[in-house]
C-alpha cells in the first residue's frame, strides 16, 4: 500500500500514485515598529496541504471504481483519515479538488491513460456521526 485516504487505498495497481507534494507553514502577525523591521508574532499553524498525483491504465488494470470512490468522498465534503503507506498517520483531511486528464481515448470514450491529481487540506477530526454519514454517502 502506498497510502490510504478514507475508503481509497492507493496501491501499485490498479489505483496508484506516483508523486506527492506536502506543504506546511506557520502564520505570523506583523506589528509595525517605527525605525526598524516589523516584529513578527507567531499565531499558529498555517494551512497544511497535500497533492497526490497518479496514473491509471483502466484497460489493463482497472481503477475507475476507485476513482469514482475518490469523487464520492470529495462530494460529501467530510473529513477523511489520511495515512502514509508505512503506517504513519497524516491526520484528517478534506478533498478540495480532483482533476483528471484522459489521453489515448478508446472506442468506448474512456482514456487508456488517465492522469489525476487530488488536492487535500488538513482539517479537524469529525465526530462519530460525521464519520458514519461520510461512509454511508460513499457507498450509496
Amino acid at each position: 500500500m502506498l497510502c490510504q485516504l478514507g475508503a481509497c487505498q492507493f496501491t501499485v495497481a490498479p489505483f496508484n500514485m506516483h508523486e506527492t507534494d506536502h506543504e506546511a507553514g506557520a502564520s505570523f502577525a506583523s506589528h509595525e515598529v517605527l525605525g526598524r523591521m516589523p516584529d513578527l508574532e507567531f499565531v499558529g499553524e498555517a494551512a497544511e496541504t497535500w497533492t497526490i498525483r497518479g496514473r491509471l491504465f483502466p484497460e489493463r488494470f482497472g481503477g475507475l471504481g476507485e476513482m469514482a470512490n475518490l469523487h464520492a468522498m470529495r462530494r460529501t465534503g467530510s473529513a477523511q483519515f489520511f495515512m502514509r503507506g508505512d503506517g504513519v498517520p497524516m491526520g484528517w483531511v478534506v478533498i478540495e479538488r480532483v482533476t483528471e486528464k484522459s489521453t489515448y481515448i478508446g472506442p468506448n470514450g474512456v482514456g487508456r491513460v488517465i492522469e489525476f491529481e487530488a488536492n487535500l487540506k488538513r482539517s479537524g477530526s469529525p465526530n462519530a456521526a460525521g464519520i458514519f454519514n461520510a461512509l454511508m454517502d460513499i457507498f450509496r
